[in-house]
Order: C-alpha cells, then sequence, then structure tokens
C-alpha cells in the first residue's frame, strides 16, 4: 500500500510540473428548467420525419462509431490495426479520435504530441495506409478474407478526444475540426466547456463523453439527477448550438450503465428551450474487444461526412450497445448482457411513422420494448423476439397526462444488445422562451469558487487523499 502511495504521489509531482494547472466551470448551479404549462394540443416531433424508410430513394441504415482510439495516444492497438477491424467488422464509417490529437485521413502519418512519447518507448510505433489503400478502404475494394468487401468505410476526418489529460474525467469529443486543431488540448478539471468552447470556435461540432465517469454514477445512481449537475450540463448545451448531446453508451458501459437516467434529466433541462440533446453510443474503442461493443446506426441518403455531420445534428440516428449491466431497476436487462463477437444480432428499427398522437415502429430481433417518457417508463411490453419485423403502435392518447410530457423516446432490447431511439418531442405549439443564464452575483460567486477548487493542484490533493484514507 505504501509503494502504491508513493508512486501516485510521484505521478502528482510529475503533473504539477508538466501540466498548466486549469481553471474551470465545474458545478454551475443556474436554474435551467423553464415552468412548464399544461398544453391542451400538441403535435409530436420526430427526428425520423424525413427518412425514406422503403422503396425508390430508400435511405440506408449505416452502422458507425465516432470515438476510437490507437498509439497515437493510449490505447493497446495501433492505429493502422484499429481501422482495419473496424472495416473487418463491417461497419460504414469511423472517426479516429485520439486524445489530444486531431484525426487526419487515413493516409497520412497522425500527428504525435508529448504526453504520448511512452509509446514508442515500449515498442509500440504508428502505422497508417498508401495512398491506394485509403483508396481502397473508401471504395470496399479493399479484401476482407481474400474478397472485395463491397462497400466503402467512410473516413470522418476531424474527430479528437478533448480534455486529453484529466484526472476528473471531463471529456468532450470534438468532430469535424480543421486539422491541428485541439492537437496538445490537454484540458482543465471538472471544465467540460472549454472543450466545447474550443469546438465551437473552429466551426465543429461536439458531444459530452461518458457523462456517468465524471458524475461517478456508477457509485451511487442519484448522482444521475443531481440538479446542479444537470443544469451543469443543460447551461452548456443550451449556450452553444454546437454541442449536440452527450454518450448514453460507452463501450462496455463499466463505469456508465445509467447514462440514460442522466440523458433523460438534461432532456427535461433543456426542451423547455427548445433544444434537443441527441443521444450518441460509441465503442471508446481502447481494445480490439470493445470492437464490437457500442455504436451508432445513422440514416442517411448516402454514406459521406456531410451526410453523417447532418445526421448528428437532426437525430435521425439510434444508439446500439451490445454489453450492459443488469438494471432490475428501471431499464433493464434483468440480467447483465453481452453479446460481442457473437452471431447474435442487434435490435433494429426498420420503419417509424407519426400519426396524430400515434407513433408505430417496425423492429426486429427484440423481446421487449419500452417507451419512456420524461425519464419514467410509460408503456413496456414483451415480445416474441424474430428476426421478422414486427409492429408496434403507443397511442398517447390513452396514456393519462401525456399532453404534459416533454417527450418520449422507444427501447427495444433483445439477446443481443438494446437499441435506443432519439426523443420524440411533444410540440404544443408555442415559441420556447429563451435560455438566458444566470448571472446573479451568487451565481458567478459560485462559478469562481469552482473554478478556484477544480485548480489541478487542488484535485491531486484530493485524489492522493483519497488513496491515503482507504
Amino acid at each position: 500500500m505504501k509503494k502504491k502511495i508513493l508512486r501516485f504521489i510521484s505521478l502528482g509531482l510529475v503533473l504539477i510540473m508538466l501540466i498548466p494547472l486549469g481553471v474551470s466551470a465545474a458545478d454551475t448551479v443556474e436554474k435551467t428548467a423553464a415552468p412548464a404549462a399544461a398544453k391542451q394540443d400538441y403535435t409530436i416531433d420526430s427526428p425520423y420525419k424525413d427518412v425514406v424508410w422503403s422503396g425508390d430513394g430508400a435511405w440506408g441504415a449505416y452502422k458507425g462509431n465516432l470515438h476510437t482510439h490507437s498509439f497515437v495516444s493510449d490505447a493497446e492497438v495501433d492505429y493502422r490495426d484499429m481501422i482495419l477491424e473496424y472495416y473487418n467488422q463491417g461497419y460504414d464509417f469511423l472517426a479516429m479520435t485520439d486524445h489530444g490529437v486531431t484525426g487526419k485521413p487515413w493516409n497520412e502519418k497522425p500527428t504525435e504530441i508529448p504526453l504520448y512519447l511512452y509509446q514508442r518507448i515500449i515498442g509500440h510505433f504508428v502505422h497508417y495506409f498508401t495512398d491506394e489503400e485509403f483508396e481502397a478502404l473508401q471504395d470496399g475494394s479493399y479484401p476482407v478474407d481474400g474478397k472485395a468487401r463491397g462497400r466503402g468505410m467512410t473516413c470522418v476526418t476531424g474527430g479528437n478526444e478533448l480534455n486529453a489529460l484529466t484526472i476528473t474525467k471531463d471529456h468532450v469529443n470534438g468532430i469535424f475540426l480543421p486539422p491541428h486543431a485541439g492537437d496538445n488540448y490537454l484540458g482543465y478539471e471538472n471544465d467540460y466547456e472549454g472543450a466545447v468552447r474550443l469546438a465551437d470556435h473552429y466551426g465543429a461540432v461536439s458531444f459530452i463523453n461518458h457523462p456517468g465517469d465524471w458524475l461517478d454514477s456508477n457509485s451511487d445512481r442519484a448522482n444521475c439527477s443531481d440538479p446542479e449537475k444537470i443544469a451543469y450540463f443543460a447551461d452548456i448545451l443550451l449556450r452553444y448550438d454546437s454541442c449536440l448531446g452527450m454518450e448514453v453508451f460507452n463501450e462496455h458501459n463499466g463505469t456508465t450503465g445509467y447514462d440514460r437516467d442522466t440523458w433523460d434529466n438534461v432532456l427535461k433541462a433543456c426542451l423547455p428551450y427548445g433544444k434537443r440533446v441527441n443521444g450518441f453510443s460509441n465503442g471508446d474503442t481502447h481494445f480490439i474487444r470493445d470492437v464490437d461493443s457500442s455504436f451508432s446506426v445513422f440514416m442517411m441518403k448516402e454514406n459521406n461526412e456531410e451526410n453523417i455531420r447532418e445526421t448528428m445534428k437532426s437525430g435521425a440516428f439510434f444508439a446500439v450497445t451490445r454489453v450492459i449491466r443488469a438494471d432490475k431497476e428501471k431499464f433493464g436487462p434483468a440480467e447483465e448482457l453481452d453479446a460481442r463477437d457473437t452471431d447474435i444480432p442487434y435490435p433494429t428499427f426498420s420503419d417509424i411513422k407519426v400519426d396524430g398522437h400515434k407513433i408505430t415502429v417496425k423492429y426486429s430481433n427484440a423481446y421487449d420494448i419500452k417507451w419512456v417518457a420524461d425519464g419514467n417508463v410509460i408503456d413496456s411490453k414483451e415480445v416474441a423476439e424474430t428476426n421478422e419485423a414486427a409492429e408496434y403502435t403507443i397511442d398517447l392518447d390513452e396514456i393519462e397526462g401525456a399532453e404534459d410530457f416533454l417527450y418520449v423516446r422507444c427501447q427495444i432490447m433483445g439477446k443481443g444488445g438494446i437499441t435506443l431511439t432519439q426523443a420524440f418531442v411533444i410540440d404544443d405549439g408555442e415559441t420556447p422562451p429563451e435560455y438566458v443564464r444566470d448571472n446573479s452575483v451568487e451565481a458567478y460567486a459560485k462559478r469562481i469558487s469552482n473554478q478556484f477548487f477544480s485548480l489541478r493542484i487542488f484535485v491531486i490533493i484530493k485524489k492522493l487523499w483519497s488513496l491515503i484514507v482507504k
């Protein structure tokens, strides 16, 4: 135990000497929820309203990952090998988002930053693709098991997991950053806004990564409902249009299994002001075993960067995970689920229609369907699991109080995983009020106090103390 403490103290001293101390805006306590009036009538705003599901001009369902690591930062897989594994497993698009390193086309040498030079020291060298190989990956002629795959995988450039070295795990993914914007951005403790602001400044988009890590909701699920923390997330999302949402599934959900709770609470805080918060799902891949863990399925006319960006904004996509802990209390599953690297198909949606106050979904490979409104399960049904598409309709007119909901969302669960829709917004036709940040003396003083106590030296001391008292 003594050696462990001494090693951590040594690491802390190195961090203090090498890394600039940061200032954060954590724990902001602005009140973000506008007063809700009873809705006399309403429409349902579907994020899938423009999708063409079948027939001429039908859109494709494209599987992708927007949170991926390699030897370029702290992963255990070479850059080239990680990309090839996603290609071999049938993904349609991929963003490399190494910590503090903005992603380039895969035929260009990734930027090296001092923080991760240790990878070279331990013999981990970065390899990338030739121009010919890169072209073959994009057009699908690159072989899998000796045969051309037949469809390409889109290289999503400008990805960077910002806040590259923070003890508090307050990470943000910037996507579509220009070359080198965000390189060497180490970040500040308890400060999501700095990274969001950086992405916004460069015309990129962003989303909040694995909020449960920062909230420590794995230890206490109630942290997902902490009013101050929810207000803090909402404040950022409402002030930055380019911040599109947060991850609801991440990797194997080991420390983020309750992020659906956080998402629901942030939706409730943002929707009164007209901001839809999209739920992302990503592998946060550091090992090959993470490739078939969590991902998203985008509905698009064509698989290209322009449409990927637009779909990230519109919400016409689904969040999928193949592995998650048991959750008997609320959303399920009843027992731990792990379908990684199996042939078990994950649940899919193949059509979604809104008719008045009814929503009809076509789905397959699911044994349970749930509808969630404002964080509560309002409808749940066990169904026969089948590869054939089945239909289920929810009629909100049959649910008491539905006119006062802010949103509903659908979850389907099967032996192969869980798939979530984005939020269907209940729109009463009223113009949402403009969000105004609380700049009272009390709120401002609170922000300054939080910034001071989020200086990295205080965070390191707190971490060291927690180890000692254990």
